[in-house]
């Protein structure tokens, strides 16, 4: 089953990070992959292009199917092994709503994030304004007060008491968020949320491999 199944990934990417995690929970272990370097171009190499013509990754195959966008892999993974490992969409109509609104509400939360994160790397240093950084900055902090909120209404994750596929999602973007020095008296709910799920085997067995060997960044750090 899991050997016709196909990953190529970068460690430390959130949208990588997303599809290990749901192949961890609906134990598909045993699958092919590869581990490739961002800073060696190695995103945009042929065997890349040959999966995901825009060298992006993940590049992701199930069989025949390609699904290198992460949250259609993640719903296509869910969807054809229901019966397999732990089910992440709920039976509760209340529940569901509820995981899917997080779900594609996650799409701004990354937005706002590399708003701020990427502004120096996306605008040449001559037309870099420190009003645009503060805007963002601003855009992002208000962002991620909703997310608290979220999560002082819920009971661990994001849908209720149960991990979902919400948090299979989400998850990745938070700890990275942490990893870029994130403040966790800022932000407790987070803080909590981030630190209640480190230990879940399918997040600790597919923990990125780099961040255990080099400390975090410091980007968020004044978020």
């Amino acid at each position: 089953m899991a050997k016709d199944m196909t990953l190529l990934w970068g460690s430390g990417s959130p949208p990588c990070w997303r599809v290990q995690i749901m192949l961890e929970e609906k134990q598909l272990q045993g699958y092919n992959q590869k581990l490739l370097a961002f800073e060696k171009m190695e995103h945009k190499s042929q065997e890349v292009l040959d999966m995901n013509p825009r060298g992006q990754l993940p590049a992701f195959k199930c069989g025949n199917h390609i699904l290198n966008e992460s949250s259609a892999a993640c719903l296509f993974l869910e969807n054809q092994y229901k019966s397999q490992g732990n089910k992440l969409i709920p039976d509760s109509p209340d529940a569901q709503a509820l995981m899917y609104q997080r779900m594609f509400e996650a799409v701004t939360l990354v937005e706002k994030m590399v708003d701020l994160v990427a502004y120096n790397f996306r605008v040449p240093e001559e037309e870099r304004h420190d009003s645009a950084v503060q805007r963002n900055k601003e855009a992002l902090t208000a962002e991620l007060k909703l997310w608290e909120g979220y999560l002082n209404k819920t009971d661990c994750c994001l849908a209720g008491k149960e991990f979902t596929l919400a948090d299979a999602l989400i998850f990745p973007i938070i700890a990275f968020m942490f990893h870029c020095g994130l403040s966790s008296e800022r932000y407790p709910a987070l803080a909590k949320y981030y630190t209640s799920l480190m230990d879940r085997p399918s997040i600790k067995a597919t923990w990125p491999p780099y961040w255990k060997s080099t400390s975090g960044l410091d980007m968020l750090k004044t978020v």
